[in-house]
């Protein structure tokens, strides 16, 4: 599969920004692996401030537990790329923001770092509205970081569509 294009990034965020205004949503992300890019291309869009709260990256394990509230326990039991991560992560997006919806996403971007059970490419995404339930998906992308890293902000701009 082809990576996703800087244009095609920019349309689907600018898709997903009308999506929001027009909902009177405003969107927070809590990002790992894609180290605030997801952030920066809703913030690329002029205006962006009537639908973006705010963003956090997050890469330590202290940074999940200090930004979001993921617990020690959850990092310990689980590690960092997991579904009970990012679960805790995107609630905790959503709770130290004033934001309605919210994305979350950690995995192993590359080129190290992988193992057996979570090799390279592994990318957990989650999604959440305000008083909803949390959703993630496990993604096994290819490619190298930089094509991980495009792959990661497409699904989670898709999923944010979905979820709207």
């Amino acid at each position: 599969m082809t990576p996703p294009t800087d244009d095609m990034l920019a349309g689907l965020a600018s898709e997903l920004g009308r999506t929001l205004q027009s909902a009177n949503l405003q969107l927070v992300t809590a990002e790992s692996c894609s180290g605030g890019w997801i952030a920066k291309a809703m913030t690329d869009i002029a205006g962006s401030s009537a639908f973006f709260d705010c963003g956090m990256v997050v890469y330590s394990y202290e940074a999940k537990q200090r930004l979001l509230g993921v617990r020690a326990q959850t990092l310990e039991a689980f590690g960092a790329v997991s579904r009970e991560t990012v679960l805790e992560m995107v609630s905790g997006a959503l709770v130290n923001s004033g934001a309605g919806i919210a994305v979350a996403v950690t995995g192993i971007a590359g080129p190290g770092g992988g193992s057996d059970d979570k090799p390279v490419g592994s990318v957990w995404i989650g999604w959440k509205r305000r008083g909803g339930y949390a959703q993630a998906q496990l993604f096994h992308f290819h490619g190298d970081r930089d094509a991980i890293r495009r792959q990661t902000v497409s699904a989670a701009l898709n999923g944010l569509l979905a979820q709207l």
